[in-house]
């Protein structure tokens, strides 16, 4: 999985998004949003589901970015609750970190073992409170 905070969803940051995260020759699998018609047919297999007559054809589904998409939502709406935007981008790449490292039957990752990654991932990085809050560079008056 991989997600990012996008300013608007207009065809053109949708498509430009796509285009930056997939490879040429890859499958897109989506709805029937308008805005997906423009991808360019010769470099990606595109197919969709329409929402009206179905939610699965063969292979081709949404249900895997929907269950994304739901459990981000939930997260930011029952258990962070105040996310303000400067941060979302943060919430987002947690999420992603949690789908992609879920256990499933075809990766038996436990929680320890989701805790190790994630501090191997962090070990030797600083994330100072200026950064956090977006405030670097500003003097404190004290």
């Amino acid at each position: 999985m991989r997600a990012q905070v996008i300013p608007n969803v207009k065809r053109e940051v949708l498509l430009d998004a796509i285009l930056n995260n997939i490879e040429k020759g890859g499958k897109v699998y989506s709805d029937g949003l308008q805005a997906y018609k423009s991808l360019p047919a010769m470099e990606f297999v595109h197919e969709t589901v329409n929402h009206v007559n179905e939610y699965v054809r063969g292979d081709v589904h949404t249900n895997g970015i929907e269950n994304f998409w739901s459990l981000l939502k939930r997260g930011l709406k029952g258990t962070y609750v105040a996310v303000e935007p400067f941060h979302l981008e943060r919430y987002i790449d947690e999420q992603v970190f949690r789908f992609n490292n879920r256990a499933t039957k075809d990766n038996p990752l436990t929680d320890q073992d989701r805790f190790t990654l994630a501090v191997s991932q962090i070990s030797g990085k600083r994330l100072t409170y200026a950064e956090l809050t977006g405030k670097v560079g500003e003097t404190t008056p004290f």
